[in-house]
Order: C-alpha cells, then structure tokens, then sequence
C-alpha cells in the first residue's frame, strides 16, 4: 500500500461520527433482531471499508443517494432472493432508508441494515411456522396449479395471504416430490418438517457478524462485483485456501440437525493417523488441552470448527458418541494433537488418457488445476519449500514425462483465479521467457508481468480446457498460451473478468492486536492480455468449441451487476512462439464428426439441451400425472446415458475443520427453489469433456506431422528454478 493510503487511513482513527438518526419506529423493531447489534469493531471498520471504497477503488464514486439506493437493493437480493419472505408493506417501510444508508456509513452508525435483517428474519419465522403448519393439510395432486419457484423477478407479495399461497405451493411441491421417491407419508411429513426446522436454524444462529459481512458485500457489490469484505473468520480461511494447509486434526465436518458429525478423516491428517476418529462420529463436546468440555450440540458448524482448530502440538480433546453405537450410545473422550492437515484435493492432480488411433496409442497428460494457490507467507519467507500451484505443476509434468506421454492438456474448468502471480509463474513453465499480462492502474499506468527465467518445463504439445467458470488468473494463462500461440484453447468462453484485486488485512488499522476487523478485498485495477485487448465482459474465446450447458451471456461476469466495461491498450512487445491456426479447420472438422458418432458426446449434448429447457422454466406442474411422466422420462433419460459410464454423480456438500469455508455471500436463508433431478452428474460430464480434448490434440499432433507448428520450443526441460 502506498503512502498516502496509509497516511488517510490512519486519520481515520481520529474522526468523530456524527449520529446518525434511529426513528421511534426503527427501536421498537429491534425486538425481532433479538440483541443483534453492531459492534464497536464493526463500526471502525465501517470507517475504515467506507475510505478504501471511496477513495482507492479502481472505480471509486462518491457514497452519495444513487449509491446509498444500489447498495439498499443489493442488501435486500442477499436477503431475499427469491422474493419468498418479505412483504411488500415490509419494503415500503424499509425505504425510508433507500437514500440515507450513505449518511448511516459515513457516521459508521449501521444500525438500519441490522432493523432490515431484524425484519427478514421476523418474515422468515412466520413462513417456517407456516409451512410446517401446512405439512398437516391433505394435498390434492389432480389440482392443475404450478408453484413458481423462480420468483427473482417477481413483485414483492402484496399481502399475507399471497404469501401463504406461494409457500402452501412450495410445500405442496416439497411433498410431492417426496411422494413420487415412494416415500410414506409419516416420513414425508417428518423429513419436510425437519428439513423446514434446518432453514429456522440457519437464519437463527446468524450472529452480527454474519449480518455485517451481508450489509457490507451489499455495499462493496453495488460498486463492482468483485470487490468485498471478509470477516475475520473468513480471512483466515482465504489464507488457507491459498497454501492448502492449515494446523488441526484432519477431519472433513458436517452439520447434521443438531450435531455436527464427521464426514471424511482426511488422510494422513492428525485424526487418521490417530486411527479413533471415524466417519459418522458425532462430535458433542470440545475440550482444550486439560480445560473443561466446551458442549457443542446444537453449535453452528463454522463455531465447533474454530474450536477444534488450533495450532501445532497442542492437545484438543472430543467427547463423541461413536457412529457404531449412535445417539443412544455412551460417550468416548478422544485426545488428538493438532498438526499441520494438507488439504490435497484442492491441489493440481495428474493423470493420463489413453486415446487409441489408427497407428497405435497415444498418452495424453491431463493436470488439473483447481485453482491458482500460493502459500504467500512460505514464499515471502524465501522457505524452500513453500506450496505453489506452479512448483507442483512442474513435479507433475516431469512425473509425466517420466511415463512418456506425447502432450498435455490442462484442465481450468471450474478455476477461478486465485493468485496473479502463479498464473504468471505456470505460464513460464510453457514459454521460454517474455510478458505474460498487461496491468493498468486506476490512474492509467501500466505495468506488464513477464516470466524472465529462460527455460520451459515442457516443450510439447499442450492444450488448455476452459469454461464458463474459468476466471482471472485462469483467463490471463489461457490468453497468455493463446497469444504466443503456444498450445490450442479448448472448451467455452471463459467468464469475462478481467480486474486485479489486492487484499488490505484491516487488523493492521487496529492498535488492540486481539481485536480482529477482517480484510478487504478491493480492485485496484485491470488486467490486459499481451494483445493488447482485455478479458473484462469477453473472456477468452476457445479455438475449438465444445458442447455446452448455458449460453455466454447467461453467465459470467456479462450478467452481473455493475460489472465494469471491456477496453484495450497499446499490444506489449512479444513475438508468438507457434501459429496453430491453419492446423484448427481440420481438428475442428474432426470433433464435429466425432459429435455426430460418438455415443456419448451425443448424450451429453442431448442432457445440455434439456438442462436448457429446464432452465428456461420459472415454475413446476403440481399435478401429480404430469410430474410423473416427466420423472420417468428424466429416469429413462439416466439409464441410457448411464449404462456405460457407472457414475452415481456428485456428492453432497459438506464443511470442514481444515478446507477453507467458502468466501461468497449466499442468500441469508432458504430461497424457496424447486429441488431438480440431475440427469447427468458433472463429474460424468467432465469424463467425456476431458477425453474429447485428449482426441483433439491427438488429432493436432497427427495433422502437424506434416506442418510442424506445434513443436517450436527447444528449451532444456528443467532449466529455471522458480523463486
């Protein structure tokens, strides 16, 4: 951070807030918040969020009415995206706030986005209590009625009653997608109204944290989508997302209604290496070194989380009740010393696919790449052996050497960014030496990121697979490999974002070190390909297209709000390696051949097609004959595009003492949407994505034994040594 940053910020210390009003009406509504009010912390970093945003941002505006009425909006879609609780009465009396939030954070007195929430959560429990009213109703499934379960662009419910009807709909769908699973009525009515019970629970253990960090994403999103704010707990979890370690027992947690339950021991964690700690444990009771037990039943997950983590070579004791003998089992104390846990799944894995021609076998490397991590501190300690995406990528390309295959595909599905660095490092690892990404500053200046290390770690054949979830630093090294024309861009358009942001860790402003403000995360500029031209809104076009579920404009930073505009500068000093585009007319006659033949890129384009269609509905019959027939028809679907592939699709989702927690700001509680059948799982999708690209650069590698442009680098395989 520069001087002068500095320099206003610490003045902020200084400034004294001028009250902001709170109505009559405002104090008697803090009934419903139930003593959820802002801390003296949060309102300094109300202060200290409100600078940077006004002052540093990439495009910094004044918190004035317009603002003040965009980040009430933005507030109100966190909360209720679904239009499900709030009434409309609710919104006109909220709205005397519209254009006095900008007042209310200058004073750093936000107590109005506390009255909303205090609001949505009244509305929440009222819809609760009526659903699980209504699970007594009989239901009659030869009613010709359809319950909308996209109500995003709906009006807000004029009326109680209106209301009533939407959720009597939510539930009756609830039931009938039950009752066609062939479940028993008793156990209809006692999953739903355990599965109602749950979605109190969430918005129930929402603490004023929870609440601040919705308010002020509200505020940093209505100004541009990518900048926001991370309390402390999240902090902590972004830093341990990028070194893919942290110090803790080894155990993957979830929440199961009131306890929280193992779901995986990591292996050669802490837990594993213990051999007591099983699946299906319920933990319900933590315990420090020689301390009393803490009891946790009933404990949101994330808070039972912090206290089993902890740092290295200290002793945390559990009192489970062991999943052999269940809830009515006597209890076990386990002792387990913390260490180091290496979260591994989140780390590039290699593999290899066999692709069978008319000459013989081809082995084609596949490295996927989740995301772009970095252990910041290792790094900046100059240790040995920090943890880096790119230092394990290298390892990886060398193993696969080591097993001869011809070329390398890199799997950026689904990665989206992570550290700028590493995606000019990994970049380095294909190309000998040169700029890799153009970085403008809000006041114009431009500085351009280059591997300078000569050498590459692999000179052969490559191909990067994207899609609409590859984002930032997965689109400069796509754009970077297809600039240089070093390696063929497989997949669908990328997301579109193309700003830099840098991370401001707020505890720095705080002269208490116990006192934890979090950071926030602010777009200080923009990044350009080498090209000239910049990712923002357009992303990277693939050289060959592969099937898809969505069309581009449905999802990627073109659909989000206040996204900022594309735009290019003067093309960097680079001369492209290779020119692969007279080889893609035949590579890409090949893969639509292979679309019209191939069993199972025909079904997946099938299943794109229905996902499609199913997107395309806001609403679901609730007649029962009708479900039926599309239940079954979805079921036939399955069974043939299963029959050869044994897939039983994604698993479900779980929490983690050692994964870091996700960094997005969900909707505050239930968005009342249907439950879909997944015809095909992604994890099948993937299978057949991946090896379709394998075939393709096979076909490259065949085409260019006549051409030569796809072998141009001549580098010793592991020159350079990555600092």
């Amino acid at each position: 951070m520069n001087t002068r940053i500095l320099q206003s910020i610490a003045a902020l210390g200084l400034l004294a807030s001028a009250a902001f009003p709170i109505s009559a009406e405002q104090e008697n509504a803090t009934e419903a918040s139930e003593s959820l009010s802002p801390t003296t912390e949060q309102r300094f970093t109300t202060r200290l969020a409100s600078r940077f945003l006004s002052s540093y941002h990439y495009a910094a505006e004044d918190l004035d009415d317009d603002l003040s009425a965009r980040i009430f909006d933005q507030y109100l879609e966190r909360l209720d995206p679904n239009r499900m609780y709030f009434l409309d009465q609710d919104i006109d009396q909220l709205n005397r706030y519209r254009h006095r939030l900008d007042e209310a954070l200058r004073a750093a007195e936000i107590e109005p986005a506390f009255e909303i929430f205090s609001v949505y959560r009244k509305r929440l429990k009222e819809r609760v209590e009526f659903a699980r009213q209504t699970l007594e109703t009989e239901f009659d499934f030869t009613v010709d009625e359809e319950y909308e379960f996209d109500r995003s662009e709906s009006a807000w419910a004029s009326s109680t009653e209106e209301l009533d009807d939407i959720w009597r709909k939510r539930v009756k769908n609830d039931w009938l997608g039950l009752k066609l699973a062939e479940r028993e009525t008793d156990d209809i009515r006692e999953t739903l109204d355990e599965r109602y019970e749950r979605i109190l629970k969430r918005v129930d253990d929402f603490d004023a944290d929870d609440v601040f960090q919705f308010f002020m994403n509200a505020y940093a999103n209505a100004i541009e989508p990518h900048s926001s704010y991370m309390s402390p707990r999240l902090a902590e979890n972004f830093e341990i997302s990028m070194k893919l370690s942290l110090d803790g027992i080894g155990a993957l947690l979830s929440s199961q209604n009131e306890y929280v339950e193992v779901a995986e021991v990591v292996p050669g964690g802490p837990a594993d290496l213990d051999g007591r700690l099983e699946a299906g444990d319920r933990i319900i009771g933590v315990a420090q070194e020689d301390e009393e037990f803490v009891d946790v039943v009933g404990w949101r997950l994330d808070d039972v989380v912090d206290l089993i983590r902890g740092e290295r070579e200290t002793l945390v004791r559990l009192e489970i009740l062991p999943a052999e003998t269940g809830i009515k089992g006597p209890p076990e104390v386990i002792d387990i010393v913390r260490n180091e846990v290496k979260l591994e799944e989140q780390a590039a894995q290699a593999s290899v696919e066999e692709i069978e021609t008319g000459e013989g076998t081809k082995k084609i490397g596949i490295i996927d790449v989740p995301v772009f991590y970095v252990d910041f501190k290792g790094r900046s300690r100059n240790e040995p052996d920090y943890r880096s995406s790119t230092r394990d990528v290298r390892r990886l390309i060398n193993e696969l050497r080591g097993e001869g295959v011809d070329g390398l595909v890199i799997d950026l599905r689904g990665n989206g960014g992570g550290a700028l660095v590493e995606a000019t490092t990994m970049t380095g690892l294909f190309i000998d030496s040169g700029p890799i990404v153009q970085v403008r500053d809000a006041n114009g200046r431009v500085s351009v990121e280059a591997d300078r290390e000569p050498g590459t770690a692999w000179d052969g054949p490559l191909a990067v697979l994207v899609n609409r979830s590859s984002a930032s630093a997965s689109e400069i090294f796509a754009a970077a490999i297809q600039d240089y024309g070093r390696g063929i861009i497989l997949g669908e358009p990328t997301f579109g974002k193309g700003t830099v942001q840098n991370l401001f860790n707020l505890d720095n402003y705080m002269t208490d070190e116990d006192k934890k403000l979090g950071q926030i995360k602010l777009t200080m500029a923009k990044f350009f390909r080498i090209d000239g031209g910049s990712t923002q809104l357009r992303g990277v076009a693939p050289d060959i297209t592969l099937p898809s579920y969505g069309e581009p404009d449905d999802y990627g930073e073109a659909a989000l709000d206040h996204a900022m505009a594309w735009s290019e500068i003067e093309r960097a000093d680079f001369q492209p390696i290779a020119d692969l585009s007279p080889l893609l007319p035949q590579a890409r006659d090949r893969h639509l051949a292979r679309r019209e033949t191939d069993e199972e890129l025909k079904g997946l384009i099938e299943d794109f097609e229905r996902f499609r269609e199913l997107d395309e509905r806001t609403s679901v019959s609730l007649l029962e004959s009708e479900r039926a027939r599309e239940r079954e028809e979805a079921e036939q679907r399955r069974a043939s595009r299963f029959a050869h592939a044994g897939n039983a699709g994604p698993a479900p989702e779980t929490d983690s003492d050692d994964a870091a927690e996700s960094g997005s700001d969900e909707s505050a509680g239930d968005s009342g949407e249907a439950d879909g059948d997944t015809e095909a799982g992604e994890e099948e999708e993937a299978d057949v994505l991946l090896t379709e690209s394998a075939r393709i650069l096979v076909d490259l590698i065949e085409l260019d034994q006549e051409q030569h442009r796809l072998v141009q680098v001549q580098h010793p395989a592991d020159s350079g040594s990555l600092n």
